[in-house]
């Protein structure tokens, strides 16, 4: 018998999560703080719940996709919330870019009451995830990521199982450290060549074509040279994702001296332009101190 799922949390990632659900036959209940963002996959072929605790007392399995772990906490712990209306036998599936021991300790929670955890966090960027090539990292029981690989495909492309529930927060923070890095750096690389009189779009084309590439200078760059920044991903959630990196890296002993610079940049960036800012803006800090703009032609306003 297929899974029943439902899914809470239908921002700029998780209605293409859900709709490339429906697009596989998986039958769907959804559920958003803001009834509007459902419209769309109700057309498809979704329902709708009033709550998480009424979505998670129709579907087997509840998956989230929300911008906080406080926000993931509330989902699934209120008196309306998921675990108050998922059968036992039933399983919650985190995709959310969340804290290793708040998971953890959701998890116990539920499994006091019958019900199983998985986490699956999700890179890539949203282009990735409306075209359904997104990368999935999973950590967890292997007997349960079995049962559910069939959605995680749908959602998305390559699929790592990481091991035990825990390893693929800290594999999907370590990701985000490293293009947050990335980032800073192609900015730097990029006024480097304006100020060196170079055209930059060739210079954008070379350094793809380089060692000195990387999957963000192929991607954001882009959004960066066109004047939109529209990653769809805010100055808050880099500053949250850094922030977990260098607690883990304390946690574990590791001195993360690059990710703590890049931890001061975002800040900085963020008491700028805002939290809900792009993120990509960071680079702005360094066009806004040289009054340097860098455009170039030819370049999307979005990823597709």
């Amino acid at each position: 018998m297929r899974v029943r799922y439902g899914f809470i949390g239908l921002g700029n990632l998780g209605k293409y999560l859900a709709a490339s659900l429906l697009r596989a036959g998986f039958d769907l209940t959804v559920h958003d703080l803001h009834r509007a963002a459902a419209d769309g996959l109700i057309q498809s072929g979704a329902r709708w719940a009033a709550s998480p605790k009424e979505l998670a007392g129709t579907v087997d399995a509840v998956i989230t996709c929300l911008p906080s772990p406080a926000a993931s906490t509330a989902v699934l712990t209120a008196d309306n919330g998921v675990l108050n209306g998922l059968r036992s036998g039933g399983t919650w599936i985190e995709m959310s870019t969340t804290d290793q021991n708040e998971i953890e300790r959701i998890a116990r929670l539920a499994a006091q009451r019958g019900i199983a955890t998985l986490e699956a966090p999700v890179t890539g960027g949203v282009h990735r995830a409306a075209a359904g090539e997104i990368t999935v990292l999973v950590g967890g029981d292997r007997a349960v990521y079995d049962t559910h690989l069939a959605a995680l495909q749908a959602m998305g492309g390559e699929i790592f199982y990481m091991g035990e529930l825990g390893k693929a927060c800290v594999i999907k923070v370590i990701t985000n450290m490293l293009a947050f890095i990335h980032l800073v750096a192609a900015g730097e690389a990029l006024m480097l060549a304006k100020r060196g009189g170079l055209d930059l779009a060739q210079a954008f084309a070379a350094i793809k074509a380089s060692s000195g590439t990387s999957f963000v200078h192929e991607t954001e760059s882009q959004l960066i040279l066109n004047g939109s920044y529209n990653i769809n991903f805010t100055m808050d959630l880099a500053c949250k994702d850094l922030g977990f990196a260098y607690r883990y890296g304390r946690e574990f002993g590791v001195p993360l001296e690059l990710a703590g610079l890049t931890e001061q940049i975002f800040r900085r960036a963020r008491e700028q332009y805002g939290g809900s800012a792009q993120s990509t803006q960071v680079v702005k800090l360094l066009e806004d101190a040289l009054h340097t703009e860098l455009r170039a032609p030819g370049f999307p306003a979005e990823l597709t």
